[in-house]
């Protein structure tokens, strides 16, 4: 066909804004050399997998420790696809877990940035400008086939044995002349339009990938869909216009896009646009019984972002522990640098995980615990009572109550010598302080675990006369003391060391006096510090606990 601009006409006379015009709105970025312009690009048809939320921290980080730019992009093209509310979670989770956007759609609907349309569904007559551009270049044509029609070329291809695909000799409508299209179009036969591959089977290409490292693969001969009959684009098409229009440096996918990778870069030079770097990550494990596998969002309930702020997950705990996933060096450099911010640490691309992250879940609230004990009982009281307000009723009510009562049991332990590590996410609240709270002790503790030690009718002599004892305002060793006191005058060793020296002599230790003490006012035996927790209780509350063991 000789007349390319007048087939192009004849396909989209609607089209008139040149690229040119379209480039000359999305300026390149004024950025200091070296500043990394990344982004995550969903599709809207599920919601944010913890997967993507580690890969997009991995984007994100890499933004800004170059003085980059971060933007979110949704790629919506396909709207059967789309489940509502998607969007709205994604970029909640992603405010939740501290990844900072900097451009990009809003929770109010709106957007921030001077590159969109962010969402590719008010994109398209940008998309059908580059489609006509490449009509006009015979690097594009139309394709009138059906699916019937696919179909019976790719049995064709396998009786034959040949590679299936519209590619060469089998792409029957390459080289359609314009009279042939009027033909169709006059028909009313629906069209899509393919990318005229420039590629050769016996072609290889070569890339470095920033994770992976040099790899080759056969070069794309494939004439690709670049739009698709309703006039939307394909993903391949649209994420090559968008990424130059928008900047894009450096891109972080998952490596189920390796295989794409020559379609993709065979679009950039046929663009004649300069291609992003791209950086291709190994899907998160975890352990299934003796075996990895991935993690699967029909199966798993931990798959999805969601799941790990409905549990309560500090940000802080969450970003703390994809960094150990992220770099093998980070975990070397917290412990050298353990007041800094995780966003110090400089990612490595060359120190990233290629075969895949074990995520284990054990560690996470490890990491976790580590990060609650460092932080003030007001900070513990603010992000518990927020998280609450969404997802514990009855924890809210306890936190909004008695701020003060609140921040006394949060308070109880923050010790940078010994912080209390009982807690690992928010959700944990309240069956930690439950015993705290007088409605939930009186209604819940009717059997009180005793140590092995103590029987119930020495337990409750022990705690009559502890009674007799109580006074709140002794200091912590002249507490102490008297539990020794107590501890001594009921046949209990006063002193660890002399139990150990001789067991046979004694009852039990003054630990097991203690832990009747630390039952009877909780119902556990495991708790934070006893005399923190009775001074935090207050005398009244203490007494009557004690006293109703007693009776």
């Amino acid at each position: 066909m000789t007349n390319r601009s007048e087939l192009a006409d004849l396909l989209f006379p609607q089209v008139t804004i040149q690229p040119e015009q379209i480039a000359a709105q999305n300026p390149p970025r004024s950025l200091p050399p070296g500043a990394k312009v990344t982004r995550f690009a969903p599709s809207p048809t599920g919601f944010l997998t913890v997967g993507g939320l580690y890969a997009t921290m991995i984007s994100e980080r890499m933004a800004r420790q170059s003085g980059g730019v971060f933007y979110v992009r949704i790629e919506d093209t396909d709207k059967k696809r789309e489940v509502q509310g998607s969007v709205e979670d994604m970029i909640e989770s992603l405010q939740q877990f501290g990844v900072s956007i900097d451009e990009g759609p809003t929770l109010t609907g709106g957007e921030t940035g001077s590159y969109g349309p962010y969402r590719q569904s008010s994109r398209v007559g940008i998309y059908q400008a580059w489609i006509k551009r490449l009509l006009e270049l015979d690097l594009a044509y139309p394709c009138f086939c059906t699916e019937e029609e696919l179909n019976e070329i790719r049995e064709r291809q396998q009786a034959a044995k040949e590679n299936t695909g519209y590619y060469g000799k089998w792409a029957v409508h390459r080289n359609m002349t314009l009279d042939e299209v009027r033909e169709q179009l006059a028909s009313g036969r629906p069209f899509v339009i393919r990318l005229k591959s420039p590629g050769s089977p016996d072609n290889r290409i070569k890339y470095t990938d920033l994770i992976k490292g040099d790899i080759e693969m056969p070069e794309n001969d494939q004439d690709i869909v670049l739009l698709k009959s309703d006039g939307v684009p394909t993903y391949h098409f649209a994420h090559a216009i968008d990424d130059h229009l928008m900047g894009t440096t450096h891109v972080f996918r998952g490596d189920e896009w390796l295989s794409s990778v020559p379609i993709h870069l065979q679009l950039f030079q046929v663009l004649e646009f300069r291609r992003p770097e791209y950086g291709h990550l190994a899907p998160l494990m975890k352990m299934d019984g003796p075996s990895k596998r991935k993690f699967s969002k029909r199966k798993d309930r931990d798959a999805t972002a969601h799941y790990y702020r409905s549990q309560g997950y500090p940000s802080l705990a969450v970003s703390e522990y994809f960094m150990t996933l992220i770099n093998s060096d980070y975990e070397e450099w917290r412990l050298a640098n353990p007041s800094e911010p995780y966003t110090r640490f400089a990612i490595n691309t060359d120190k990233m995980n290629v075969s895949g992250a074990l995520f284990d879940m054990n560690k996470l609230n490890d990491v976790s615990k580590d990060v609650i004990s460092r932080m003030s009982a007001e900070e513990v009281y603010t992000l518990a009572s927020e998280w609450a307000k969404a997802y514990d009723e009855e924890l809210s009510r306890r936190l909004d109550a008695d701020k003060t009562y609140a921040l006394s049991i949060f308070g109880i332990g923050r010790t940078p010598e010994k912080p209390r590590k009982d807690l690992a996410k928010w959700s944990d609240i309240n069956e930690t302080i439950a015993y705290y709270y007088d409605d939930w002790f009186e209604s819940t503790v009717h059997d009180i675990p005793l140590p092995a030690a103590v029987d119930e009718t020495k337990a409750q002599q022990i705690v009559r006369d502890y009674a007799r004892l109580l006074d709140l305002s002794d200091d912590r060793d002249v507490w102490f003391g008297k539990v020794k006191d107590l501890a001594e005058a009921h046949g209990f060793a006063k002193e660890m060391k002399l139990f150990k020296k001789n067991p046979e002599a004694y009852a039990g230790h003054v630990g097991d006096v203690a832990a009747v003490l630390r039952a009877v006012l909780t119902g556990r035996l495991q708790t934070p510090d006893l005399y923190d927790m009775m001074q935090v209780m207050g005398e009244s509350r203490v007494r009557s606990r004690l006293g109703r063991f007693v009776e």
